[in-house]
């Protein structure tokens, strides 16, 4: 995985992928970069689902809002991480005046985030970018933005995860959209996948929820769309009850990673 710079130049490549539904795709480009919100009319982001990170201070970083937001391990404290790999710590995600900043260090230890706020059905947005910080060594963090299911029942309440991807910084956004189903079965998800993405720059990420289906959006452009998809063992993709906003950069390999950092603009909900 090469390194790459904040400053690097936005691709204009596309590619369209997806299974259960539609995968729709406009041109890559910075005259796409705009917010779904905005194009699609989405109204005014509900406030205790929504943090704009403009408090704290490169001189006196701030902890996240917890009035909106849960801890890793509690002010001050760490979680066991992904599967047990490293920890979550709640010093890995401060706010600099304007950007949250979550770390990931070469020992594992790494943030995350929680949303107090949830819903059934509705609309999210971020504005991301994230780097790898030390030299590639095959052992990186995954930068993600999730729906996670309030009850934390996974995988019977499904998980929407609509971007996920394999280290920071990468040309091609991802997407895993998992089925609520149940327990016993294997992995029930969906795969989406749109390249010319320069995520080491600022783009905006966006899902849909609606009990017709759910949407993905970079910039403000469509990039995936599925529904229905229920069997024997799964329910519709989406079928889920009430999710909420997590940022994560998690560890999947343990000790020795190639550090990051994961910078979000900012973090806004909308009603259904």
């Amino acid at each position: 995985m090469k390194r790459r710079r904040w400053g690097a130049v936005l691709a204009a490549a596309t590619l369209v992928t997806g299974v259960a539904g539609v995968t729709v795709i406009g041109p890559a480009g910075a005259e796409q970069a705009d917010t779904a919100a905005e194009r699609y009319g989405w109204g005014t982001p509900i406030p205790e689902g929504s943090d704009e990170f403009d408090y704290g201070s490169a001189d006196a970083p701030a902890v996240p809002d917890q009035a909106k937001w849960s801890l890793a391990g509690g002010e001050g404290g760490c979680w066991p991480g992904h599967a047990g790999n490293g920890r979550r710590c709640d010093a890995h995600s401060r706010v600099f005046g304007g950007v949250l900043r979550q770390t990931g260090a070469e020992n594992g230890d790494t943030g995350w985030l929680g949303a107090k706020f949830g819903q059934r059905y509705g609309r999210w947005e971020a504005r991301v970018r994230s780097e790898a910080t030390s030299a590639d060594n095959g052992r990186q963090y995954h930068p993600l933005l999730i729906l996670w299911p309030d009850s934390d029942r996974w995988p019977e309440d499904g998980e929407y995860d609509y971007l996920e991807n394999s280290a920071p910084g990468e040309d091609c956004a991802e997407a895993f959209l998992h089925y609520p189903h149940d327990a016993d079965v294997p992995v029930q998800q969906e795969f989406a996948q749109r390249c010319g993405v320069d995520l080491t720059q600022w783009h905006n990420i966006a899902i849909e929820w609606t009990p017709e289906h759910l949407k993905g959006f970079v910039d403000g452009t469509e990039w995936f769309s599925f529904s229905g998809g229920a069997s024997d063992v799964r329910q519709c993709i989406q079928c889920a009850p009430s999710m909420h906003q997590t940022i994560q950069l998690d560890n999947f390999h343990g000790t020795g990673l190639q550090s990051a950092v994961y910078e979000v603009d900012w973090v806004r909900a909308y009603a259904p």
